[in-house]
C-alpha cells in the first residue's frame, strides 16, 4: 500500500502492464515515465479480466473508469504487437 505518510514508491519496469486503485477520495496519483507520451504506444486491458484474476480491494460497482479503460479488451483479445527494446 502506497501512502503519502510512508512516502513510498513503486517501480514498474518499462513495458509492464499496470493498474491502480485509490481508496480515499480526492487522491492524487503521480507517476514518472521514461519518455514523452505517445498515443500510438498506449495500450489498455480490462481491470476485471477473469483470466488475470486480480483481487481488487473494491467492488467493480465502486470503480470509476476513464472511457479508454471502460472500452479496454480482455488480455486474450488485446493488441499484442508490443515489442520490448532496450
Amino acid at each position: 500500500e502506497l501512502t503519502a505518510e510512508k512516502g513510498n514508491q513503486l517501480l514498474i519496469p518499462r513495458g509492464f502492464a499496470h493498474g491502480f486503485v485509490t481508496l480515499d477520495p480526492d487522491t492524487e496519483f503521480l507517476y514518472k515515465v521514461t519518455n514523452f507520451y505517445a498515443r500510438e504506444c498506449d495500450r489498455a486491458i480490462r481491470f476485471d479480466d477473469p483470466a488475470i484474476a486480480i483481487e481488487w480491494p473494491v467492488s467493480a460497482a465502486e470503480v470509476t473508469l476513464s472511457d479508454k479503460d471502460r472500452a479496454a479488451p480482455l488480455l486474450a483479445d488485446a493488441d499484442n504487437t508490443f515489442i520490448y527494446r532496450d
